[in-house]
């Protein structure tokens, strides 16, 4: 597994896994899908605040951070998105992803990333509370996906 920073090429590839997790999981509330050239446009946009993992040659998943709030505030305080392939589950992917964000964020002097989880989404919480994020607000209903009203958990971890 490698941890690099996302190419254009690795648009289409993103975009796929993306995808799924639009489409089959409330991990996110969203339920409009991505376009290639929407995933392209994001990954030039971010720089080097969006990393991939390849794994056997190619994009396996991603993790990117991008402003927590407007305003120059909250300029140091970050939100982050994570997303990968099914295939890249338990493999150790998430945790390489997150490291290597933390790592870009420092040398930004991000001193706090921010995590929206769903509250159905069990499996991300506790990967978040085992890499160091902490729950800090639960907001109630704030979601609405497959019929139905979502709690948003809100995690922290600062840096």
């Amino acid at each position: 597994m490698i941890i690099r920073p996302a190419r254009a090429e690795d648009a289409e590839a993103l975009t796929t896994i993306i995808n799924d997790v639009i489409d089959n999981t409330t991990i996110t509330f969203t339920s409009e899908r991505k376009t290639v050239d929407y995933v392209r446009d994001d990954i030039a946009a971010k720089g080097p605040a969006f990393l991939v993992a390849e794994i056997e040659g190619g994009a396996a998943g991603y993790a990117s951070y991008f402003p927590f709030r407007n305003g120059p505030g909250y300029a140091r305080t970050k939100e982050h998105s994570i997303a990968l392939a099914a295939s890249a589950r338990g493999s150790g992917a998430g945790r390489a992803l997150m490291a290597a964000l933390e790592t870009v964020a420092r040398a930004e002097g991000v001193h706090s990333l921010w995590a929206g989880v769903s509250a159905e989404n069990s499996d991300g919480r506790a990967f978040h509370t085992a890499i160091g994020f902490s729950e800090i607000a639960t907001l109630p209903e704030v979601g609405f996906k497959f019929g139905r009203w979502i709690d948003l958990v809100l995690m922290q971890k600062k840096l």
